[in-house]
Protein backbone atom coordinates (compact mmCIF):
# COMPACT_ATOMS: atom_id res chain seq x y z
CA UNK A 1 0.00 0.00 0.00
CA UNK A 2 1.46 3.33 -0.95
CA UNK A 3 1.14 6.39 1.22
CA UNK A 4 -1.17 7.97 -1.31
CA UNK A 5 -4.36 9.97 -1.44
CA UNK A 6 -6.20 6.72 -0.74
CA UNK A 7 -4.15 6.24 2.44
CA UNK A 8 -4.83 9.81 3.51
CA UNK A 9 -8.56 9.38 3.01
CA UNK A 10 -8.45 6.10 4.89
CA UNK A 11 -6.75 7.68 7.87
CA UNK A 12 -9.36 10.45 7.93
CA UNK A 13 -12.08 7.78 7.87
CA UNK A 14 -10.36 5.84 10.65
CA UNK A 15 -10.11 8.89 12.84
CA UNK A 16 -13.80 9.57 12.36
CA UNK A 17 -14.58 6.14 13.79
CA UNK A 18 -12.41 6.59 16.88
CA UNK A 19 -15.25 7.56 19.25
CA UNK A 20 -16.81 4.13 18.68
CA UNK A 21 -13.86 2.33 20.21
CA UNK A 22 -12.93 1.42 23.74
CA UNK A 23 -9.62 2.48 25.18
CA UNK A 24 -6.60 0.57 23.89
CA UNK A 25 -4.16 1.78 26.54
CA UNK A 26 -3.81 -1.76 27.92
CA UNK A 27 -3.10 -3.54 24.63
CA UNK A 28 0.16 -4.95 25.91
CA UNK A 29 -1.17 -6.02 29.30
CA UNK A 30 -1.07 -9.64 30.37
CA UNK A 31 -4.02 -11.78 29.20
CA UNK A 32 -6.96 -12.35 31.47
CA UNK A 33 -6.74 -15.20 33.94
CA UNK A 34 -9.88 -16.62 32.32
CA UNK A 35 -7.68 -18.90 30.18
CA UNK A 36 -7.27 -19.52 26.48
CA UNK A 37 -9.35 -17.35 24.18
CA UNK A 38 -10.74 -19.05 21.09
CA UNK A 39 -11.14 -17.50 17.68
CA UNK A 40 -11.74 -18.56 14.10
CA UNK A 41 -10.13 -17.23 10.92
CA UNK A 42 -12.32 -15.77 8.19
CA UNK A 43 -10.04 -17.05 5.41
CA UNK A 44 -12.29 -20.08 4.79
CA UNK A 45 -15.06 -17.75 3.57
CA UNK A 46 -12.87 -16.00 1.01
CA UNK A 47 -14.18 -12.50 0.32
CA UNK A 48 -17.55 -13.06 2.00
CA UNK A 49 -16.58 -11.22 5.18
CA UNK A 50 -20.11 -10.56 6.36
CA UNK A 51 -21.02 -14.25 6.15
CA UNK A 52 -17.83 -15.22 7.97
CA UNK A 53 -18.73 -12.90 10.84
CA UNK A 54 -22.23 -14.34 11.06
CA UNK A 55 -21.11 -17.98 10.89
CA UNK A 56 -18.17 -17.67 13.29
CA UNK A 57 -20.42 -15.99 15.82
CA UNK A 58 -23.03 -18.74 15.44
CA UNK A 59 -20.36 -21.36 16.17
CA UNK A 60 -19.74 -19.78 19.55
CA UNK A 61 -16.25 -18.39 18.98
CA UNK A 62 -15.49 -15.04 20.58
CA UNK A 63 -12.71 -13.86 18.28
CA UNK A 64 -12.16 -13.56 14.55
CA UNK A 65 -9.08 -13.20 12.37
CA UNK A 66 -9.57 -10.97 9.36
CA UNK A 67 -7.36 -10.51 6.29
CA UNK A 68 -6.34 -7.62 4.08
CA UNK A 69 -9.59 -7.95 2.10
CA UNK A 70 -11.27 -6.40 5.15
CA UNK A 71 -9.25 -3.27 4.47
CA UNK A 72 -10.32 -3.38 0.81
CA UNK A 73 -14.00 -3.51 1.75
CA UNK A 74 -14.08 -1.45 4.92
CA UNK A 75 -10.96 0.74 4.81
CA UNK A 76 -13.04 3.79 3.97
CA UNK A 77 -15.87 2.86 6.36
CA UNK A 78 -14.36 1.14 9.43
CA UNK A 79 -17.33 2.12 11.59
CA UNK A 80 -19.46 -0.31 9.57
CA UNK A 81 -17.07 -3.19 10.28
CA UNK A 82 -16.85 -2.23 13.94
CA UNK A 83 -20.64 -2.44 14.19
CA UNK A 84 -20.75 -5.81 12.42
CA UNK A 85 -18.25 -7.24 14.89
CA UNK A 86 -19.98 -5.68 17.88
CA UNK A 87 -23.39 -7.00 16.83
CA UNK A 88 -21.89 -10.48 16.40
CA UNK A 89 -20.15 -10.21 19.80
CA UNK A 90 -16.78 -10.83 18.15
CA UNK A 91 -13.42 -9.27 18.93
CA UNK A 92 -10.66 -8.85 16.37
CA UNK A 93 -8.26 -11.56 17.52
CA UNK A 94 -5.70 -11.08 14.74
CA UNK A 95 -5.30 -9.32 11.41
CA UNK A 96 -3.40 -10.87 8.50
CA UNK A 97 -1.28 -8.03 7.17
CA UNK A 98 0.26 -10.07 4.34
CA UNK A 99 3.85 -10.46 3.23
CA UNK A 100 6.93 -8.52 4.26
CA UNK A 101 9.55 -9.48 1.67
CA UNK A 102 13.30 -9.07 1.63
CA UNK A 103 15.49 -8.25 -1.36
CA UNK A 104 12.84 -6.08 -3.00
CA UNK A 105 15.10 -3.06 -3.24
CA UNK A 106 12.62 -1.04 -1.20
CA UNK A 107 12.38 -2.09 2.43
CA UNK A 108 10.60 1.14 3.29
CA UNK A 109 7.65 0.25 1.04
CA UNK A 110 7.44 -3.19 2.66
CA UNK A 111 7.41 -1.61 6.10
CA UNK A 112 4.91 1.11 5.21
CA UNK A 113 2.12 -1.25 4.17
CA UNK A 114 2.22 -2.98 7.56
CA UNK A 115 2.28 0.30 9.43
CA UNK A 116 -0.87 1.21 7.52
CA UNK A 117 -2.41 -2.14 8.52
CA UNK A 118 -1.51 -1.40 12.13
CA UNK A 119 -3.37 1.92 11.98
CA UNK A 120 -6.43 0.13 10.62
CA UNK A 121 -6.26 -2.56 13.32
CA UNK A 122 -5.91 0.08 16.05
CA UNK A 123 -9.17 1.66 14.93
CA UNK A 124 -10.90 -1.74 14.85
CA UNK A 125 -9.90 -2.35 18.47
CA UNK A 126 -7.39 -5.12 17.73
CA UNK A 127 -3.86 -5.33 19.04
CA UNK A 128 -1.84 -7.55 16.68
CA UNK A 129 -0.93 -8.02 13.03
CA UNK A 130 0.38 -11.20 11.43
CA UNK A 131 3.32 -11.06 9.02
CA UNK A 132 4.16 -13.67 6.37
CA UNK A 133 6.54 -13.58 3.38
CA UNK A 134 7.00 -14.85 -0.16
CA UNK A 135 10.78 -14.58 -0.14
CA UNK A 136 11.72 -18.25 -0.16
CA UNK A 137 13.89 -19.03 -3.20
CA UNK A 138 12.25 -21.20 -5.84
CA UNK A 139 15.36 -23.37 -6.04
CA UNK A 140 18.31 -23.91 -3.77
CA UNK A 141 18.69 -23.73 -0.02
CA UNK A 142 17.63 -20.87 2.20
CA UNK A 143 20.65 -19.01 3.53
CA UNK A 144 21.15 -17.81 7.09
CA UNK A 145 21.89 -14.41 5.60
CA UNK A 146 18.35 -14.19 4.20
CA UNK A 147 16.79 -15.44 7.43
CA UNK A 148 18.67 -12.80 9.42
CA UNK A 149 17.77 -10.15 6.87
CA UNK A 150 14.12 -11.11 7.28
CA UNK A 151 14.43 -10.97 11.08
CA UNK A 152 15.83 -7.45 10.80
CA UNK A 153 12.93 -6.41 8.57
CA UNK A 154 10.49 -7.78 11.15
CA UNK A 155 12.32 -5.81 13.84
CA UNK A 156 11.81 -2.56 11.98
CA UNK A 157 8.13 -3.29 11.33
CA UNK A 158 7.69 -4.23 14.99
CA UNK A 159 9.26 -0.99 16.19
CA UNK A 160 6.98 1.08 13.97
CA UNK A 161 3.78 -0.79 14.89
CA UNK A 162 4.64 -0.75 18.61
CA UNK A 163 4.70 3.03 18.39
CA UNK A 164 1.07 2.82 17.28
CA UNK A 165 0.17 0.32 20.02
CA UNK A 166 0.04 -2.76 17.80
CA UNK A 167 2.12 -5.92 18.13
CA UNK A 168 3.86 -7.52 15.16
CA UNK A 169 3.74 -11.32 15.08
CA UNK A 170 5.75 -13.60 12.82
CA UNK A 171 3.74 -16.46 11.27
CA UNK A 172 5.71 -19.62 10.38
CA UNK A 173 4.55 -21.02 7.05
CA UNK A 174 5.32 -23.73 4.51
CA UNK A 175 6.88 -22.40 1.31
CA UNK A 176 8.21 -19.31 3.05
CA UNK A 177 11.25 -18.23 5.03
CA UNK A 178 10.60 -20.16 8.23
CA UNK A 179 9.33 -23.39 6.70
CA UNK A 180 11.43 -25.66 8.94
CA UNK A 181 11.91 -25.54 12.72
CA UNK A 182 15.56 -24.65 12.18
CA UNK A 183 14.63 -21.66 10.03
CA UNK A 184 12.02 -20.50 12.53
CA UNK A 185 14.67 -20.66 15.23
CA UNK A 186 17.10 -18.47 13.29
CA UNK A 187 14.41 -15.86 12.62
CA UNK A 188 13.39 -15.73 16.27
CA UNK A 189 16.97 -15.67 17.53
CA UNK A 190 17.75 -12.63 15.39
CA UNK A 191 14.51 -10.73 15.98
CA UNK A 192 13.93 -8.64 19.07
CA UNK A 193 11.45 -10.20 21.53
CA UNK A 194 10.37 -6.69 22.44
CA UNK A 195 9.12 -6.00 18.93
CA UNK A 196 8.51 -9.37 17.25
CA UNK A 197 6.24 -12.02 18.75
CA UNK A 198 5.40 -15.49 17.41
CA UNK A 199 2.16 -16.66 15.87
CA UNK A 200 2.78 -20.41 15.92
CA UNK A 201 0.87 -22.28 13.24
CA UNK A 202 0.88 -25.82 14.58
CA UNK A 203 -0.01 -27.53 11.28
CA UNK A 204 2.60 -25.65 9.23
CA UNK A 205 5.16 -26.40 11.95
CA UNK A 206 4.23 -30.10 11.89
CA UNK A 207 4.37 -30.25 8.09
CA UNK A 208 7.76 -28.53 8.16
CA UNK A 209 9.16 -31.35 10.28
CA UNK A 210 8.61 -29.98 13.76
CA UNK A 211 6.80 -30.95 16.94
CA UNK A 212 4.30 -28.17 17.71
CA UNK A 213 3.75 -29.32 21.30
CA UNK A 214 7.50 -28.99 21.93
CA UNK A 215 7.62 -25.64 20.12
CA UNK A 216 5.02 -24.23 22.51
CA UNK A 217 7.27 -25.06 25.44
CA UNK A 218 10.39 -23.79 23.67
CA UNK A 219 8.93 -20.45 22.58
CA UNK A 220 6.58 -19.79 25.48
CA UNK A 221 8.10 -16.36 26.10
CA UNK A 222 7.57 -15.30 22.45
CA UNK A 223 4.17 -16.88 21.91
CA UNK A 224 1.49 -14.29 21.24
CA UNK A 225 -1.03 -16.35 19.28
CA UNK A 226 -1.57 -19.77 17.71
CA UNK A 227 -3.21 -21.08 14.60
CA UNK A 228 -4.91 -24.27 15.66
CA UNK A 229 -5.26 -26.44 12.58
CA UNK A 230 -4.74 -29.98 11.34
CA UNK A 231 -3.00 -31.50 8.33
CA UNK A 232 -2.93 -34.84 6.55
CA UNK A 233 -1.24 -36.34 3.50
CA UNK A 234 -3.08 -36.24 0.19
CA UNK A 235 -4.40 -39.52 -1.21
CA UNK A 236 -1.39 -39.93 -3.50
CA UNK A 237 1.01 -39.20 -0.65
CA UNK A 238 2.78 -36.51 -2.67
CA UNK A 239 1.50 -33.45 -0.86
CA UNK A 240 -0.54 -32.35 2.15
CA UNK A 241 -3.98 -30.98 2.88
CA UNK A 242 -5.22 -28.83 5.74
CA UNK A 243 -8.30 -30.34 7.35
CA UNK A 244 -10.70 -29.77 10.22
CA UNK A 245 -9.42 -30.44 13.72
CA UNK A 246 -9.21 -34.13 14.55
CA UNK A 247 -9.10 -35.17 10.88
CA UNK A 248 -5.32 -35.14 10.46
CA UNK A 249 -2.07 -36.11 12.16
CA UNK A 250 -1.35 -33.18 14.46
CA UNK A 251 -1.29 -34.40 18.06
CA UNK A 252 -3.85 -31.90 19.30
CA UNK A 253 -4.17 -33.32 22.84
CA UNK A 254 -0.39 -32.87 23.22
CA UNK A 255 -0.65 -29.30 21.91
CA UNK A 256 -3.28 -28.40 24.47
CA UNK A 257 -1.32 -30.17 27.21
CA UNK A 258 1.64 -27.91 26.42
CA UNK A 259 -0.59 -24.85 26.49
CA UNK A 260 -1.81 -25.90 29.92
CA UNK A 261 1.78 -26.43 31.08
CA UNK A 262 2.77 -22.86 30.20
CA UNK A 263 -0.54 -21.45 31.42
CA UNK A 264 -1.18 -19.92 28.02
CA UNK A 265 -3.93 -17.32 28.05
CA UNK A 266 -3.79 -15.78 24.59
CA UNK A 267 -5.75 -16.54 21.45
CA UNK A 268 -5.94 -19.97 19.85
CA UNK A 269 -7.38 -19.25 16.42
CA UNK A 270 -8.78 -22.06 14.32
CA UNK A 271 -7.63 -21.64 10.72
CA UNK A 272 -8.69 -23.64 7.68
CA UNK A 273 -7.50 -22.18 4.40
CA UNK A 274 -10.28 -23.85 2.38
CA UNK A 275 -12.88 -26.53 2.94
CA UNK A 276 -11.17 -29.87 2.18
CA UNK A 277 -14.24 -31.73 0.93
CA UNK A 278 -16.24 -30.78 -2.15
CA UNK A 279 -19.68 -29.28 -1.43
CA UNK A 280 -18.92 -28.83 2.28
CA UNK A 281 -19.54 -25.26 3.43
CA UNK A 282 -17.20 -23.21 5.63
CA UNK A 283 -19.87 -23.34 8.34
CA UNK A 284 -20.02 -27.14 8.19
CA UNK A 285 -16.23 -27.34 8.47
CA UNK A 286 -16.47 -25.04 11.46
CA UNK A 287 -19.07 -27.28 13.06
CA UNK A 288 -16.77 -30.31 12.70
CA UNK A 289 -13.95 -28.44 14.41
CA UNK A 290 -16.20 -26.99 17.13
CA UNK A 291 -17.59 -30.43 17.90
CA UNK A 292 -14.09 -31.89 18.11
CA UNK A 293 -13.00 -29.21 20.55
CA UNK A 294 -16.09 -29.57 22.73
CA UNK A 295 -16.83 -33.29 22.52
CA UNK A 296 -13.38 -34.84 22.17
CA UNK A 297 -11.08 -32.37 23.92
CA UNK A 298 -13.82 -31.23 26.32
CA UNK A 299 -13.03 -27.58 25.73
CA UNK A 300 -15.71 -25.03 26.44
CA UNK A 301 -15.56 -21.50 25.01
Amino acid sequence: MKQSRRSFLTQISLLSAAPLLTSSSNLFAAPSAAGIQYGYAAITWGNNIRQSIQDISSLGFKGIQLRANAYTEFGQKPAELIKLLKDAKLKLAMYSSGNANINTGNDEAEIAKHVESARFVKILGGNSIQITNSSRPKTGAVTNEDLIKYANLLNEIGKRTAAIGIKTTYHNHMGQLGQTPEEVDVILQHSDPKYVKLLLDIAHYQQGGGDPAAAILKYKSRLDCLHIKDVKDTADGKSYLFVELGQGRVDLPAVFASLKTINYQGYAIVELDAVPVKDRTPLQSGQITRDYLKNTLKINF
